[in-house]
Formats: C-alpha cells, structure tokens, sequence
C-alpha cells in the first residue's frame, strides 16, 4: 500500500536516505547492546516537515536483521494505517503515531525495553538521582509516567503519554520502559545508550545496600548543560557505529 504524501512537506529524497540509514543501524546497534526485546519496541523517524509523515520498523522484524529499506513509511493522519498489508505494530502506531502527530518538535522517537531501565522503572521511586556525570546527564529532563495501564491499543494512550512529556523529551514509564524523544536520530540513540548505562550504574549502588552519593542540584544542574553543549557527541557516537557496521554487516544501508 502506497502512502500519498505532498512532496512540497517531505525532506528530500536524499535527506530520507540517510534517515533509513541512520534508522538502520541504530536498530543493528542497540540489538549487539541487547537492548532489543525479541521482535518488540520501535524507533521512528520524521521525513516532513511538520513531523506527521515518518519512518519506522516494520512489524515483526529483528532488529539485528532491520535494512534500511525495510522501513515502513507512515502518515500519522492516515486512519486505515492498521489495514494496510503491511500494517505496523498495533501499540508502535498508537504511540509513535500519536507522539509524531502532536510533538512535531519529535523529528525522532525511540521506545525501548531496557534492562537495567526497567528494572529502575519498577521501583516505586524510580528518580534517575545525580550520582556520577552519566546520572546527572538527566538531571530535571525526565518527565514520568506512574499510571501504566495496559498496553497502547488506541489513540488515547498516546495523546496521554504526549500530554505527559510536555517540554520533557524523556518520559520514564513506570512498570513499563522508556521513551525518548529528540531533534535528529543521532542524539536519540546516544540519548538511549546514556539512559541505559546511567540505569546500569544507579542500579548496582542500589544493590550494594549502602547510601548514595548523592550531587548537589548545583553541580547536577551545571552537568546536565555541560551535556546538552557537549560538541558533536552524537554524531561522532553515531557516525563511529556505522562505521563498524560498514566493516562488519554492512547489509544495513539496503
């Protein structure tokens, strides 16, 4: 089934290549970290300009076996979506769907499973606290949802989860995962990779029993920007996974 988009609200077609690509191999990248979950979780991509029209991994793929090709291409105001023939995941539409159509700021967003995220999303308290310069990344940009109800299985759900992201483009979901959202495709992956490994490591001082050390919101606070201002980061992060992927599997960009 062909969506029909106007070409004057598209990136161009290069523009779109390189998403697949990046898209791509951000899949193959979080599948060697094991932050997939057998054929679940999505991440999309914006290809308009008013963010409704984007990419995401079709249902039932792999994501050590995810092209670049393969990606689905999806309008979120187009109703019959699920009818298609190739019709995305019921709980991927409903969110990613509903994200992209209502956070058109959102050019990518990334939904994962993570293990040690989680398990943090399991805990009553699951604060992400300032505890070394990974934790402190997230200092005051996490939004949370406490009410998980089910799985996402209709417009609703993803209205809901968009109302509670706000100016937050991370949203902690409790008893469930994480959502990231960000500006290109690059800073949601490092975002994600970070996340995780920020989880990891507040995860292991829970386990040891003893306090945690905790920084001041001063020293949390200057971090976070430090962060956010970090030149290039993303990109070099991004750029040095393709570059193993083209050596390795390079299969990905077809």
């Amino acid at each position: 089934m062909t969506v029909m988009l106007r070409n004057d609200d598209m990136l161009s077609d290069a523009e779109i290549q390189a998403a697949r690509v990046d898209l791509a191999a951000s899949f193959r990248w979080f599948a060697r970290l094991g932050m997939h979950e057998a054929v679940a979780n999505h991440l999309s991509v914006a290809v308009s300009k008013d963010g409704s029209k984007f990419l995401m991994n079709p249902r039932g793929r792999h994501f050590s076996r995810i092209k670049a090709s393969e990606l689905l291409l999806l309008d979120s105001s187009d109703q019959a979506t699920l009818k298609r023939s190739d019709a995305p995941d019921p709980t991927a539409w409903f969110i990613h769907g509903r994200l992209h159509a209502l956070l058109p700021e959102a050019r990518c967003v990334m939904h994962l499973h993570p293990t040690y995220t989680t398990a943090l999303a399991g805990l009553e308290d699951s604060t992400m606290y300032p505890i070394d310069q990974n934790t402190m990344r997230f200092y005051d940009r996490i939004a949370t949802d406490p009410d998980f109800g089910g799985m996402a299985l209709a417009n609703e759900e993803g209205d809901r989860l968009a109302g509670l992201m706000g100016k937050k483009s991370i949203l902690m979901m409790g008893n469930h995962g994480l959502t990231v959202t960000a500006p290109s495709i690059a800073f949601a992956f490092d975002e994600m990779v970070y996340f995780e490994r920020a989880a990891q490591t507040l995860m292991i001082a829970y386990s040891t029993g003893k306090k945690l050390r905790l920084a001041s919101h001063e020293v949390a606070s200057i971090t976070a920007r430090q962060w956010l201002d970090y030149p290039h980061l993303a990109d070099d992060h991004l750029n040095e996974v393709k570059a193993i992927l083209d050596a390795e599997e390079p299969d990905y960009r077809q």
